[in-house]
């Protein structure tokens, strides 16, 4: 949800905090427009982060609820680079998106992030994200780290202007977070620590 964070991927380089240089994409033009959005599904934390320690951020648009997410308008030769970079593939080309726009959903490889979703459109314009191929319910959900909280707490506030309390309680709600933080103990890590952008799990 950082802009500062997208521009890593898209007009190159390491993020604070990060470990790995990103090339960044053929065309480095800033999002023309972004805006909060609040997406069909559930944010999980699954699987071990390599940087930040304790469960990694993944999306599952089948599961109840809705997600706060930021949709920001890039071109689609845009989002095939920022998708490679993700998926530990070299930028510069275009993937083919009819098939994730006609069915909503297509892998393109097992690895976490190569799975294609368009959960919708706004304004005409499809909404297009990538997660893992399994569901919510078919994975051993992990406990995510206070340093990881913090991220995804200063991305809540920046996209949607929420609070730190605000942010603490839908974290902790979240599985993996579940029973493992408390709402509390989420504040108390977030106050504990300035909130720093940091390099996701890629």
């Amino acid at each position: 949800m950082h802009l500062d964070r997208l521009m890593n991927y898209i007009a190159g380089g390491r993020p604070p905090g990060g470990t790995r240089v990103y090339p960044g994409c053929r065309d480095r033009t800033p999002p023309r427009a972004a805006l909060p959005v609040l997406l069909p599904g559930q944010l999980y934390f699954s699987l071990e982060s390599k940087v930040w320690s304790g469960g990694m951020g993944f999306y599952d648009q089948t599961d109840a609820g809705e997600m706060p997410a930021r949709a920001y308008l890039i071109t689609p030769e845009q989002f095939s680079d920022i998708a490679a970079q993700e998926m530990h593939d070299e930028p510069g080309r275009n993937l083919d998106l009819a098939p994730v726009l006609a069915s909503g959903e297509v892998r393109l490889g097992p690895g976490r992030y190569e799975t294609l979703v368009c959960p919708g459109q706004i304004d005409g314009y499809p909404v297009l994200t990538f997660t893992a191929p399994w569901r919510r319910a078919d994975a051993a959900v992990t406990r995510p780290s206070a340093a990881y909280l913090r991220n995804f707490a200063s991305g809540l506030s920046e996209a949607h202007g929420w609070s730190v309390e605000d942010s603490a309680k839908y974290l902790s709600a979240r599985p993996g977070a579940s029973g493992t933080w408390t709402a509390e103990a989420i504040v108390a890590a977030l106050s504990a620590d300035p909130v720093s952008i940091g390099s996701p799990d890629s």
